[in-house]
Order: C-alpha cells, then structure tokens, then sequence
C-alpha cells in the first residue's frame, strides 16, 4: 500500500506578499511559521494538537511511503521514532535498497521508501525539521519540527515516542545519506551512462549583489540588493513572450544564446575571504541560454561559491534526468577528482542538492528539444537570479521535434 507524505510549510501571511516585499527591500523574505506533514503542522506547535497527521499501520505489513518535500526554502530532515526505511527510489528512479534511519529531501525532490511495522504495537513519531547548510552568516530560520503520527492497529498508547533528530546543521548527515544512494542497474528504464561528452561546462552558482536602484531604500550588504546568479550572469525573466514560444517562431530580442561555458574569471570559489569582495560579487542580469544539438551528451560541474555565504543549494533541471557522477566540498578538482567519477551505477535525479561549499558533477543527453530551465530550487533564490536555461535544438523526426503550442496557451 502506497501512502504520499508531503513535507510542507506554511506562513501565517499570503506568501506572494511575503516575496514581494523582500524584493522591494533587496533583502531575504520572512521565514515561514511552521513547517508541515500532509498540511498539518502537528502537535509540537501552539493551539495545533488537532492538526497532526495520522497513518494507521497494522503490525507485520510493508508500506511504501512516498516522501515528497513541498517546502519553499528549506532542505529537511526526516525520521520515524524506532523504525528504519529502506528507499528505494528517488525522484521516480530506482536505486539500490539502502536502509537507514532517516532521509533528508530538498525542495521538490522525492524519495520512495518501504516501511515495515516491526515494532511492538503502540504510537510513533514522524517527524520532520530544516537542515540549515548556511555558513559565514547568521541568517534566521525556521528552527521548529513539524510531526506526524504512526499509530498500530490496536495501539492505546497516547504518548508517541519521539525520533532523536540531527543537529540542524548536521552537515555530516546530509551528506553521507546524499552520497551513498546509487541506481539499480537493469532495474526498469535503466540506461547505461554514456561514456562519450559533447558539451563540457563548468558552472559557479551563489548568491550575488545588484545595485539598489532609483530611489528605493535597500537593505542588502553595502546598502545594495540581494541578487543570485550562475557564471557571474543573474537570470532576468521575460515578460513579453515566453522564451519557448521564441524558441518555436524564431522570436529574436527575448533571450540570447551566449550563456557562458565557465565563469569570466577563475577565482578561489569557496574561500571565504571572497564573500564581500566587490570587484566580483556583482553579477549584470541578463536572459542567457546554453544551446545544444539534440542528443548530445553534456557534462556540468556545478560549484558553489563563498559569495555572501556558502550553501547547499538543490539544483533543478528541467526536462532530463541526470547521472550525478561524484560529489564533495572544496573546490573542484579537475586532475584528482575524476577519479572519483562513478560510471557504473550512479543516482539517477532531476534535482541535486550540491555539497555546502563544494560541487557536483552531472551529465545527461539532451534528448528533448525545447527551453529547459536550470535553477536553484530555493523559492527565495528564482526571482534573484539563481537560473539559467539550455535551449535543445529539434532532432530530425517528428517525435524529436517540438510541438506547436495549443490554441488555448495563455499570452504573458
């Protein structure tokens, strides 16, 4: 039996206001009230002892949980009291049955796992809280737990016992738990990774600096606008047309194809002596586009930098699935650290949550035409800037060509 566990948060406000007016100040927008299960934030909070989750179970069954985090700006931890999960899949590929105690998810990604009652029969916490990767800043969080309850057919225990959850920083955890899944070779839809690269970039990712502007009041460091970029270009969205659209009719002027391949200045990436250095936390908005020839294979390093602050940032992108070939802190290292590349079963994902301080590798084939966003999955980090998108040339039969778009789509 499938049960969906959604992981949310919620804020005791309309949360476009909450965006709208950091932006008008350049700074972060408040954090959230409570985090939740299934859209109750559980008993650990005020006046909510009658908005907890509640999943029934009889002893000796196998369930599958799907663990979905739905929150906006938070990675999170995630435990049953007493009990271990065996996962099975991530962001809907399987992997090699890794059991463990806990799962730690972050925004939007997914995780399949199998639960078994093997525990006398009584009341058991899930429970779920943030894990705050930020380092150089004391920047404010949302530090409580949300709680669901895992109740046994016949239990009259009223008193659920509670998971000891990681430290909220406990950047150990995260990362042996990240590192140690890996694909289920000839499992369903399993494709060999492919060994031959087309396109190779290396690509920086954090949060910048943008000029204040007219005559509003900011304040972000120096008086300036919080902003985010990739390869020292912070994304700006159209809003004349859509950029798929463009793409389709040959629109010019609403995006260009020059994103570069690699940063315009090589630089200590994640030296912390960087994070206010004005001469390059400042990144010039623009609409750029990687183009790519249908089919072919593209290898991105993905490197977190010390601008501002380092952090784990979960890393989307659109329309593929990638290989996430090897990981780590630091800077990358382009003569040692392929050593490390494993080709053979690697996790398959949409999103990567990249190592606080470090990097990633991924490589896919660009095997669907069409404008593919790429951007961090942090809410707070889309509308300053953290994107960039790949434009996928059509292929050369109809099924690798993209459709019109429908008589009914919305204009801008």
């Amino acid at each position: 039996m499938l049960f969906q566990i959604h992981a949310g948060e919620w804020w005791d406000a309309n949360v476009i206001n909450v965006e709208n007016e950091a932006l008008a100040t350049g700074t972060e927008p408040n954090i959230s009230d409570a985090f939740t299960i299934n859209g109750k934030p559980g008993d650990l909070y005020p006046c909510s002892q009658n908005e907890t989750y509640k999943l029934e179970v009889v002893q000796g069954k196998t369930y599958m949980l799907r663990i979905i985090n739905a929150a906006l700006n938070n990675q999170l931890f995630f435990k049953i009291a007493n009990h271990k999960m065996k996962v099975v899949a991530i962001d809907a590929a399987y992997t090699e049955p890794y059991v463990t105690d806990i799962v730690i998810l972050a925004p939007g990604q997914t995780i399949d796992v199998l639960l078994t009652a093997d525990q006398p029969v009584g009341s058991y916490y899930m429970a779920a809280r943030p894990y705050h990767s930020i380092q150089g800043i004391p920047l404010p969080f949302d530090n409580t737990t949300t709680t669901g309850i895992i109740v046994y057919e016949d239990a009259t225990s009223t008193n659920p016992i509670m998971p000891a959850l990681p430290a909220f920083n406990d950047t150990n955890t995260a990362h042996k738990f990240y590192t140690n899944l890996t694909s289920l070779v000839n499992g369903p839809h399993w494709v060999p990774v492919p060994r031959n690269v087309d396109e190779h970039m290396f690509v920086t990712f954090g949060l910048n600096l943008a000029p204040c502007g007219g005559n509003a009041t900011c304040v972000g460091p120096f008086g300036q606008r919080l902003s985010a970029g990739m390869n020292n270009e912070s994304f700006l969205f159209p809003t004349s047309l859509s950029m798929l659209q463009a793409f389709f009719y040959n629109v010019s002027g609403i995006y260009t194809t020059d994103f570069p391949d690699k940063p315009p200045v090589e630089f200590d990436y994640t030296n912390p002596s960087i994070s206010f250095d004005q001469s390059l936390i400042f990144a010039p908005k623009s609409t750029k586009v990687k183009k790519l020839k249908y089919n072919s294979t593209v290898e991105i390093v993905l490197q977190d930098t010390a601008f501002i602050a380092v952090e784990n940032h979960p890393i989307h992108v659109h329309g593929f699935n990638f290989y996430v070939l090897a990981q780590g802190f630091g800077n990358y290292d382009p003569v040692n650290d392929p050593e490390k590349f494993n080709l053979i079963n690697p996790q398959l994902r949409n999103t990567i949550a990249v190592p606080v301080g470090g990097w990633a590798i991924i490589r896919f084939i660009a095997n669907n035409p069409g404008i593919w966003l790429v951007h961090c999955h942090f809410d707070v980090h889309m509308p300053w800037g953290l994107a960039m998108a790949f434009e996928v040339e059509n292929g050369r039969t109809l099924l690798s060509t993209l459709p019109s778009p429908p008589a009914d789509l919305p204009h801008c």
